[in-house]
């Protein structure tokens, strides 16, 4: 919903600007503000607005374009590669930084997040995605803390054909995750997976056990998982995570 009408908003202000006979300063100015709006509305944080505006300005020069050029395409297009470079977490990072697991190579992956954010789904959709490139994953719940963590991650991992290891007896989840890992390395798999419990930055005994995790597994990856319809809330959270694990 949110999402759609953001996108409403951004394409009638590209289309007013269309419509307007001559494409000058004023009326690219106009369209900016507008876009800038619809974002602040959509709770885009101020400062992604700020830069992504100061972006297209320098890339679109209307005073210094040739006879020829299309300034409403050069605007749509600026527009429309600065969007795009908000929502890309690439952005100004070295690809030779990012991890991505490899066959025949065993790779940790924990995933962390809020409770309701959606991690046991999204921990299951990685790895049936890892699984139709080749790889031989293996989920563990990890989650000792919500009712029904262990029995929902079975479900999907059931359904998607992926070996699960949890407990319905242990409630100390380092000793769920040493064990899970160890079975899953005899078990040759490429990518062990580990579901965690929600937790939120003002809880300081979730986050000592997130550490806990960490420290005992050596993840090759943290993975933050956050519904983004929180909306800039969500920034103070990645940020309380990120102090206690590399996420």
């Amino acid at each position: 919903m949110v999402l759609a009408q953001l996108g409403g908003s951004i394409s009638r202000a590209l289309q007013n600007m269309s419509n307007s006979t001559v494409i000058e300063e004023a009326v690219f100015h106009d369209c900016l503000n507008e876009i800038n709006r619809a974002l602040l509305q959509a709770d885009v944080q101020f400062e992604l607005i700020r830069n992504m505006h100061a972006n297209i300005k320098n890339i679109v020069n209307l005073d210094g374009l040739a006879a020829g050029h299309s300034k409403r395409k050069i605007i749509q297009q600026a527009v429309f590669d600065e969007l795009c470079k908000m929502l890309d977490p690439t952005t100004g990072i070295k690809s030779s930084s990012f991890f991505f697991p490899k066959k025949g190579k065993t790779s940790v992956v924990m995933f962390v997040g809020l409770q309701g954010s959606g991690k046991t789904t999204t921990c299951t959709k990685y790895a049936h995605y890892y699984q139709k490139k080749g790889l031989k994953p293996g989920l563990v719940c990890a989650d000792t803390f919500r009712a029904g963590a262990f029995d929902q991650l079975k479900q999907n991992a059931t359904k998607a054909k992926i070996p699960f290891y949890g407990s319905y007896m242990e409630s100390d989840p380092v000793k769920i995750v040493v064990e899970g890992v160890e079975r899953f390395k005899e078990e040759n798999c490429d990518l062990i997976i580990l579901d965690t419990s929600g937790r939120h930055k003002q809880e300081a005994a979730l986050f000592e056990e997130m550490c806990q995790l960490s420290e005992a597994t050596k993840p090759d990856l943290v993975i933050f998982v956050m519904d983004s319809s929180i909306g800039q809330a969500a920034f103070g959270q990645a940020q309380a995570f990120k102090q206690s694990v590399a996420v």
